[in-house]
């Protein structure tokens, strides 16, 4: 069954309604806090649904079914480390972040230890997230391309530039928003296509159940063999999963900023920890369509067998869905790419603009200049995405685990720093820098020279960073600081 002139209606109505409706935010942005903040005026119900939206994104649309696809559902183990770590960040971090008027995640860090780690923290996020959301644009293009065969620029260009359009207008008002109905229609078209598959299969479940037990055991979740080698065991999973969403919640700009958005400290907790639970299940979800797109082709088989895990979930919508599901299903696919991709772009000028420009080349200006700005560094941003994107098409592993093994290189050091200033009073700038520089070395030479599974990075970067700013500090005898200097204190965040 080819994808129909109904469905690209589809597909086309949505694209200009959601861009549509994110741009009417516009006359609500007069200054920063409203463009990066939402003036503190969002739910913690939307901000718990946009946090799930960024952290899911087009990779884990596609790319999970993937996995589940060729092997099992032992991937769901990492979303009970994801609940672990949310309940730490709740409690270590979002209290601090709520002494003051922060915009960013690294204004904390400055506070902490001063302005060069303050710089070092914010260049490790701008350059780990463009280069993860440009993986995550990559994604959007694959599915465009088994859609529309029109090549992978065309299929960036378009959605990009549609996401910039709202983006730049609403600022993190019309992310959220946006993110809420994109996440809705997501999950009910992964839904819709799971019934479909189902309702294909001669036997439903239990055949599904079958295939399952006597292909590899394909619905099993838990595995409690320890391999550092392999990525989707119960340890790693756990431990992994908890330090790789303490490193994202708790010190990456895209998802730290949404947590900001919220009313007070206890939305913001509620909002996160939310999330968590909503991402378990949604996780479940997209693996249970894995595994019932591999009974699915096991008495439908494809004409040409799938290259990659990536290729399986949207070539079952084009070809497989009725004549307007197609459609809804694709829109839903799209919706996920473009609700994280919004959300990159605001977290990338939000830092431009509140970690260097407004502090260290233009300050003093009025809100209007550094509105202006804000919206000038989106479309930058946006271009270099594109770029990123590009550089990416090469590649032959699963976007998913991709994105995560980038994203997963400087939350290490990342999140070693945020813990050295929350739980110790010795740490010292200079050494805590050191420190990072060593955890960031230490990682990349597991990477390069072990295989050690990608879940496992985070944890040995923290690691690493947090043992050596400490016995750096000691060794250097440090004396302890100040009575209001030390861990993020109130005083030094008084509004």
């Amino acid at each position: 069954m080819a994808f129909t002139w109904f469905d690209l209606l589809v597909v086309v109505a949505y694209l200009i309604g959601i861009t549509a409706f994110g741009a009417r935010f516009r006359r609500k942005q007069r200054t920063l806090r409203d463009y990066f903040l939402g003036d503190r005026r969002l739910p913690w119900w939307a901000v718990s649904l946009s946090v799930v939206s960024a952290e899911t994104s087009i990779l884990t649309l596609i790319g999970t079914p993937g996995l589940a696809f060729a092997s099992n559902m032992n991937f769901l183990q990492l979303a009970l480390g994801y609940i672990v770590g949310k309940i730490a960040i709740a409690i270590i971090l979002i209290p601090r972040y709520f002494r003051g008027e922060l915009f960013t995640a690294y204004q904390l860090i400055e506070q902490r230890f001063g302005k060069r780690l303050k710089i070092f923290t914010a260049v490790l996020f701008l350059v780990m997230r463009a280069l993860a959301e440009g993986v995550r644009v990559l994604a959007i293009a694959f599915v465009f391309e088994a859609i529309f065969k029109t090549g992978v620029l065309a299929s960036v260009l378009v959605v990009t530039l549609l996401t910039l359009l709202y983006t730049y207008e609403g600022g993190l008002t019309a992310v959220i928003w946006t993110d809420v109905i994109q996440l809705t229609i997501y999950l009910s078209g992964t839904m819709l296509a799971l019934w479909v598959a189902l309702h294909a299969i001669p036997g439903g479940w239990p055949e599904v159940e079958r295939l399952a037990s006597i292909c590899g055991d394909k619905l099993s979740i838990f595995n409690f063999r320890f391999d550092s080698h392999e990525p989707y065991l119960f340890w790693a999973g756990l431990l992994g999963g908890a330090f790789l969403t303490s490193a994202s919640s708790g010190t990456d700009q895209l998802f730290v900023q949404r947590l900001l958005a919220a009313r007070n400290r206890k939305e913001s907790q509620a909002a996160l920890l939310a999330s968590g639970v909503i991402v378990f299940f949604q996780f479940g979800l997209f693996l249970v369509v894995g595994v019932v797109l591999f009974a699915f082709y096991h008495f439908r088989p494809p004409g040409i067998p799938f290259e990659r895990g990536d290729q399986v979930f949207p070539t079952f919508v084009v070809r497989e869905l009725p004549p307007g599901l197609a459609g809804l299903v694709t829109a839903a696919i799209v919706a996920a790419g473009m609700a994280n991709l919004s959300a990159a772009l605001n977290a990338l000028a939000s830092s431009s603009v509140v970690d260097f420009y407004r502090p260290y080349m233009r300050p003093g200006r009025d809100e209007r200049h550094y509105l202006r700005v804000s919206r000038g560094l989106t479309l930058i941003w946006g271009g270099a995405l594109i770029v990123i994107a590009f550089l990416f098409r090469a590649i032959t592993r699963s976007v998913l685990e991709l994105a995560l093994t980038v994203a997963s290189v400087p939350y290490g050091s990342m999140l070693g720093i945020f813990l050295l200033g929350a739980l110790t009073k010795r740490a010292t700038e200079k050494a805590v820098f050191v420190a990072a520089l060593v955890g960031l070395a230490a990682l990349s030479a597991v990477i390069a020279f072990t295989s050690i599974a990608w879940t496992w990075y985070v944890a040995i970067g923290t690691t690493v960073t947090f043992a050596c700013g400490w016995g750096f500090s000691r060794m250097a005898r440090s004396q302890p600081l100040p009575h209001d200097a030390g861990r993020f204190p109130a005083e030094r965040f008084a509004n």
